[in-house]
Protein backbone atom coordinates (compact mmCIF):
# COMPACT_ATOMS: atom_id res chain seq x y z
CA UNK A 1 0.00 0.00 0.00
CA UNK A 2 1.53 3.52 -1.06
CA UNK A 3 0.51 6.14 1.29
CA UNK A 4 1.73 10.29 0.88
CA UNK A 5 1.16 13.32 2.99
CA UNK A 6 0.84 16.08 0.73
CA UNK A 7 1.93 18.47 3.42
CA UNK A 8 4.64 16.30 5.46
CA UNK A 9 6.71 14.29 2.20
CA UNK A 10 9.06 13.80 5.32
CA UNK A 11 6.75 11.59 7.18
CA UNK A 12 6.15 9.18 4.92
CA UNK A 13 9.04 9.11 3.27
CA UNK A 14 10.66 6.31 5.13
CA UNK A 15 7.94 4.04 3.59
CA UNK A 16 8.80 4.72 -0.23
CA UNK A 17 8.69 1.29 -0.80
CA UNK A 18 5.04 1.39 0.62
CA UNK A 19 3.22 0.20 3.57
CA UNK A 20 2.70 -3.61 3.74
CA UNK A 21 -0.57 -5.07 5.48
CA UNK A 22 0.51 -7.93 7.75
CA UNK A 23 -1.24 -10.99 8.43
CA UNK A 24 -3.34 -9.51 11.14
CA UNK A 25 -4.55 -6.86 8.53
CA UNK A 26 -2.47 -3.97 10.16
CA UNK A 27 0.03 -1.55 8.70
CA UNK A 28 2.43 0.05 10.92
CA UNK A 29 2.57 4.02 9.78
CA UNK A 30 4.32 6.75 11.58
CA UNK A 31 3.27 8.67 14.89
CA UNK A 32 -0.29 6.85 14.81
CA UNK A 33 1.70 3.41 14.78
CA UNK A 34 -0.58 -0.13 13.91
CA UNK A 35 -3.88 0.76 11.96
CA UNK A 36 -6.52 -1.43 10.47
CA UNK A 37 -6.46 -1.66 6.81
CA UNK A 38 -7.74 -5.33 5.85
CA UNK A 39 -11.83 -5.35 5.45
CA UNK A 40 -12.23 -1.66 4.20
CA UNK A 41 -12.43 0.35 1.13
CA UNK A 42 -9.68 2.77 0.10
CA UNK A 43 -12.03 5.96 0.59
CA UNK A 44 -12.85 4.30 4.08
CA UNK A 45 -9.23 3.74 4.92
CA UNK A 46 -8.51 6.96 3.93
CA UNK A 47 -11.35 8.39 6.28
CA UNK A 48 -9.65 6.67 9.44
CA UNK A 49 -6.24 7.65 8.61
CA UNK A 50 -6.75 11.23 8.59
CA UNK A 51 -9.25 11.18 11.59
CA UNK A 52 -6.31 9.59 13.49
CA UNK A 53 -3.96 11.65 12.06
CA UNK A 54 -5.61 15.04 13.43
CA UNK A 55 -4.11 14.43 16.63
CA UNK A 56 -1.09 15.04 15.52
CA UNK A 57 -1.39 17.07 12.34
CA UNK A 58 -2.75 20.41 11.46
CA UNK A 59 -3.15 19.64 7.70
CA UNK A 60 -3.65 15.79 7.09
CA UNK A 61 -4.21 14.84 3.78
CA UNK A 62 -2.88 11.40 3.15
CA UNK A 63 -3.38 10.08 -0.31
CA UNK A 64 -3.82 6.16 -0.91
CA UNK A 65 -3.10 4.04 -3.50
CA UNK A 66 -3.24 0.35 -3.52
CA UNK A 67 0.07 -1.77 -5.09
CA UNK A 68 -0.76 -4.89 -4.96
CA UNK A 69 -4.13 -6.78 -4.39
CA UNK A 70 -2.80 -9.83 -2.25
CA UNK A 71 -5.78 -10.08 0.01
CA UNK A 72 -9.58 -9.91 -1.56
CA UNK A 73 -10.12 -12.72 -4.76
CA UNK A 74 -12.66 -14.07 -6.34
CA UNK A 75 -12.98 -17.56 -8.87
CA UNK A 76 -15.48 -18.22 -11.28
CA UNK A 77 -15.31 -20.98 -13.72
CA UNK A 78 -17.87 -22.94 -16.08
CA UNK A 79 -19.21 -21.17 -19.05
CA UNK A 80 -17.04 -17.86 -19.30
CA UNK A 81 -14.18 -17.00 -21.70
CA UNK A 82 -11.68 -17.14 -19.06
CA UNK A 83 -11.79 -18.67 -15.64
CA UNK A 84 -9.44 -18.16 -12.92
CA UNK A 85 -8.81 -16.77 -10.05
CA UNK A 86 -9.36 -12.50 -10.05
CA UNK A 87 -8.59 -9.74 -7.52
CA UNK A 88 -10.99 -7.35 -5.98
CA UNK A 89 -9.51 -3.65 -5.91
CA UNK A 90 -10.62 -0.95 -4.00
CA UNK A 91 -13.50 -0.82 -6.33
CA UNK A 92 -16.36 -2.99 -5.32
CA UNK A 93 -16.78 -5.62 -8.24
CA UNK A 94 -20.42 -6.74 -8.82
CA UNK A 95 -21.45 -10.12 -10.11
CA UNK A 96 -21.46 -8.56 -13.68
CA UNK A 97 -18.41 -7.19 -13.66
CA UNK A 98 -16.98 -10.55 -12.44
CA UNK A 99 -18.33 -12.00 -15.17
CA UNK A 100 -17.11 -9.39 -17.61
CA UNK A 101 -13.97 -9.78 -16.41
CA UNK A 102 -13.37 -13.24 -17.24
CA UNK A 103 -14.44 -12.50 -20.32
CA UNK A 104 -18.20 -12.48 -20.31
CA UNK A 105 -20.58 -15.85 -21.08
CA UNK A 106 -20.04 -18.35 -23.88
CA UNK A 107 -22.78 -18.95 -26.37
CA UNK A 108 -23.50 -21.91 -24.28
CA UNK A 109 -23.42 -20.07 -21.22
CA UNK A 110 -26.68 -19.74 -18.86
CA UNK A 111 -26.85 -16.15 -17.18
CA UNK A 112 -30.07 -17.18 -15.89
CA UNK A 113 -28.45 -20.15 -14.18
CA UNK A 114 -25.80 -19.21 -12.09
CA UNK A 115 -24.63 -20.79 -8.59
CA UNK A 116 -22.57 -18.12 -6.33
CA UNK A 117 -20.51 -20.25 -3.27
CA UNK A 118 -20.17 -18.24 -0.42
CA UNK A 119 -18.43 -18.97 3.07
CA UNK A 120 -20.39 -22.80 2.59
CA UNK A 121 -23.43 -21.81 0.71
CA UNK A 122 -24.96 -21.76 -2.11
CA UNK A 123 -27.01 -19.42 -4.11
CA UNK A 124 -28.53 -19.66 -7.40
CA UNK A 125 -28.71 -16.36 -9.67
CA UNK A 126 -30.57 -15.18 -12.68
CA UNK A 127 -30.21 -12.26 -14.48
CA UNK A 128 -33.51 -12.63 -15.53
CA UNK A 129 -35.49 -12.92 -11.99
CA UNK A 130 -33.68 -10.22 -10.84
CA UNK A 131 -34.85 -7.92 -13.78
CA UNK A 132 -38.46 -9.03 -12.95
CA UNK A 133 -37.77 -8.03 -9.46
CA UNK A 134 -36.07 -4.44 -10.44
CA UNK A 135 -33.06 -5.67 -9.77
CA UNK A 136 -29.24 -6.37 -11.36
CA UNK A 137 -26.59 -8.42 -11.15
CA UNK A 138 -24.73 -4.78 -10.51
CA UNK A 139 -26.55 -4.66 -7.34
CA UNK A 140 -24.49 -8.16 -6.16
CA UNK A 141 -20.82 -7.22 -4.88
CA UNK A 142 -19.04 -10.08 -4.45
CA UNK A 143 -16.91 -10.59 -1.18
CA UNK A 144 -12.98 -12.30 -0.82
CA UNK A 145 -13.59 -16.22 -1.09
CA UNK A 146 -16.42 -15.80 -3.46
CA UNK A 147 -17.00 -18.35 -6.20
CA UNK A 148 -18.95 -18.17 -9.15
CA UNK A 149 -19.90 -20.63 -11.97
CA UNK A 150 -21.89 -19.98 -14.67
CA UNK A 151 -24.06 -22.88 -16.04
CA UNK A 152 -25.15 -24.36 -19.38
CA UNK A 153 -27.72 -24.22 -21.05
CA UNK A 154 -27.70 -27.81 -21.81
CA UNK A 155 -28.34 -27.61 -18.12
CA UNK A 156 -31.49 -25.69 -18.62
CA UNK A 157 -34.17 -27.95 -20.28
CA UNK A 158 -37.50 -30.08 -19.74
CA UNK A 159 -37.32 -33.93 -20.79
CA UNK A 160 -40.85 -34.96 -22.61
CA UNK A 161 -41.48 -38.78 -22.59
CA UNK A 162 -44.53 -40.93 -24.04
CA UNK A 163 -46.64 -40.47 -26.28
CA UNK A 164 -46.05 -36.99 -27.85
CA UNK A 165 -45.26 -35.97 -31.10
CA UNK A 166 -41.59 -35.37 -31.07
CA UNK A 167 -39.52 -36.38 -27.87
CA UNK A 168 -36.98 -34.27 -27.75
CA UNK A 169 -35.18 -32.13 -24.97
CA UNK A 170 -36.94 -28.60 -24.21
CA UNK A 171 -35.20 -25.90 -23.42
CA UNK A 172 -36.08 -23.37 -20.60
CA UNK A 173 -36.27 -19.75 -21.93
CA UNK A 174 -35.40 -16.58 -20.55
CA UNK A 175 -39.39 -16.27 -19.98
CA UNK A 176 -39.69 -19.28 -18.12
CA UNK A 177 -41.38 -21.89 -19.86
CA UNK A 178 -45.10 -23.51 -18.93
CA UNK A 179 -46.62 -27.13 -19.57
CA UNK A 180 -48.63 -26.06 -22.07
CA UNK A 181 -45.56 -24.84 -24.05
CA UNK A 182 -44.01 -27.85 -23.63
CA UNK A 183 -46.83 -29.71 -25.36
CA UNK A 184 -46.79 -27.42 -27.93
CA UNK A 185 -42.90 -27.72 -28.54
CA UNK A 186 -43.47 -31.21 -28.55
CA UNK A 187 -46.03 -31.18 -31.61
CA UNK A 188 -48.83 -31.78 -29.48
CA UNK A 189 -49.68 -35.22 -28.12
CA UNK A 190 -50.21 -37.89 -30.19
CA UNK A 191 -53.34 -38.25 -31.58
CA UNK A 192 -53.55 -41.84 -32.02
CA UNK A 193 -52.05 -42.68 -28.92
CA UNK A 194 -51.75 -40.73 -26.09
CA UNK A 195 -53.93 -40.60 -23.04
CA UNK A 196 -54.64 -36.95 -22.47
CA UNK A 197 -56.05 -38.38 -19.25
CA UNK A 198 -52.73 -39.32 -17.89
CA UNK A 199 -50.04 -36.67 -18.13
CA UNK A 200 -47.33 -36.79 -15.74
CA UNK A 201 -44.64 -34.21 -14.01
CA UNK A 202 -42.19 -35.77 -12.52
CA UNK A 203 -39.42 -33.28 -10.15
CA UNK A 204 -36.46 -34.14 -8.47
CA UNK A 205 -36.08 -32.87 -4.88
CA UNK A 206 -31.93 -31.75 -4.78
CA UNK A 207 -30.01 -33.65 -2.15
CA UNK A 208 -32.52 -36.39 -1.73
CA UNK A 209 -33.73 -39.69 -3.46
CA UNK A 210 -37.13 -38.40 -3.49
CA UNK A 211 -39.29 -36.58 -6.39
CA UNK A 212 -42.72 -35.15 -6.67
CA UNK A 213 -45.17 -36.39 -9.31
CA UNK A 214 -47.92 -33.98 -10.84
CA UNK A 215 -51.05 -35.62 -12.18
CA UNK A 216 -52.84 -33.40 -15.18
CA UNK A 217 -55.58 -34.73 -16.82
CA UNK A 218 -55.58 -32.83 -20.16
CA UNK A 219 -59.15 -33.84 -20.91
CA UNK A 220 -60.37 -31.57 -18.15
CA UNK A 221 -61.19 -27.99 -20.08
CA UNK A 222 -59.83 -26.07 -17.02
CA UNK A 223 -56.43 -27.92 -17.13
CA UNK A 224 -55.68 -26.04 -20.17
CA UNK A 225 -55.69 -23.03 -18.13
CA UNK A 226 -53.88 -25.10 -15.26
CA UNK A 227 -51.18 -25.97 -17.78
CA UNK A 228 -50.57 -22.53 -19.14
CA UNK A 229 -49.68 -21.58 -15.03
CA UNK A 230 -47.35 -24.45 -14.56
CA UNK A 231 -44.22 -22.80 -14.47
CA UNK A 232 -41.32 -26.18 -15.70
CA UNK A 233 -38.06 -26.24 -13.48
CA UNK A 234 -34.74 -27.50 -14.99
CA UNK A 235 -34.74 -31.29 -15.38
CA UNK A 236 -37.98 -31.84 -15.28
CA UNK A 237 -39.95 -35.43 -16.93
CA UNK A 238 -42.93 -35.08 -18.67
CA UNK A 239 -44.32 -38.42 -19.64
CA UNK A 240 -47.47 -39.23 -21.38
CA UNK A 241 -49.19 -42.26 -20.86
CA UNK A 242 -50.56 -44.28 -23.99
CA UNK A 243 -54.13 -45.30 -24.38
CA UNK A 244 -55.48 -48.95 -23.39
CA UNK A 245 -55.49 -49.44 -26.96
CA UNK A 246 -52.02 -48.56 -27.24
CA UNK A 247 -50.16 -50.70 -25.26
CA UNK A 248 -52.56 -53.89 -25.76
CA UNK A 249 -51.59 -53.25 -29.56
CA UNK A 250 -48.01 -52.98 -28.45
CA UNK A 251 -48.34 -55.83 -26.39
CA UNK A 252 -49.49 -57.88 -29.34
CA UNK A 253 -47.14 -56.77 -31.48
CA UNK A 254 -44.26 -58.12 -29.31
CA UNK A 255 -45.87 -61.55 -29.17
CA UNK A 256 -46.75 -61.78 -32.65
CA UNK A 257 -43.28 -62.43 -33.62
CA UNK A 258 -43.09 -65.63 -30.79
CA UNK A 259 -46.42 -66.82 -31.90
CA UNK A 260 -45.11 -67.08 -35.68
CA UNK A 261 -41.98 -68.30 -34.90
CA UNK A 262 -43.87 -71.01 -32.37
CA UNK A 263 -46.05 -72.68 -35.61
CA UNK A 264 -42.78 -72.24 -37.81
CA UNK A 265 -41.28 -74.72 -35.43
CA UNK A 266 -44.77 -76.85 -34.97
CA UNK A 267 -44.99 -77.26 -38.95
CA UNK A 268 -41.59 -78.69 -38.92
Amino acid sequence: MNITLVSYPDITSAGASGYPVDQQGYIQFPLIGRIKASGMSVPQFTANLRSRLQRYLKYPDPQVKVTDYRGNRFFIDGEVAKSGEFNISDAPVSLYTAISMAGGATEEGDTDNITLNRNGQSYQVSFQALRQMGASANQIYLRDGDSIHVNSKDINRVYVLGEFGKVAPVPILEQGLSLAQVIGESAGLNPNTANAAKIYVVRDQPGTNQADIYYVDMQQITSFALANRFEMQPNDIIYVDPTGLARWNRVLSALLPSTSAIRSVSSL
